[in-house]
């Protein structure tokens, strides 16, 4: 709907601080065309006002959804899973590594060495 052209966009490099041969310490910025950027907005309210208006869409769908996210859909299952096993009487545990590191105190391969040498890799 909206052309090629207006969704194209030329990258850069921006340059946060440290060392400049770090290529960490930078990150991308991108500049977008104007009638793009004023124009999806419009155009996606368009349709998603459309597959509102006519039930297009199932409730149970999550992803590109308004509130309805597919993280949403894996809580959700998660969620369902986990109840479904402590409703049957069955001993759960969850387990929630930071792979992202923004706890990175604890190493994750020792972490990961503890729990499979108590049996919880199965």
């Amino acid at each position: 709907m909206v052309p090629e052209d207006w969704r194209k966009a030329n990258g850069t490099p921006l340059f946060k601080k440290g060392k400049k041969e770090d290529p960490g310490n930078y990150r991308p910025v991108n500049f977008i065309s104007i009638p793009g950027k004023v124009m999806e907005p419009l155009i996606l309210e368009t349709f998603s006002r459309h597959k509102e208006d006519k039930k297009v869409i199932r409730g149970s769908q999550h992803g590109f959804m308004k509130v309805k996210t597919c993280l949403t859909s894996l809580l959700i299952t998660f969620y369902d899973e986990m109840t479904g096993l402590v409703d049957e009487g069955r001993a759960t545990d969850v387990v929630y590594p930071d792979f992202r590191m923004d706890f990175d105190t604890v190493s994750h391969k020792i972490l990961m060495e503890k729990l499979m040498k108590y049996g919880l890799d199965e």
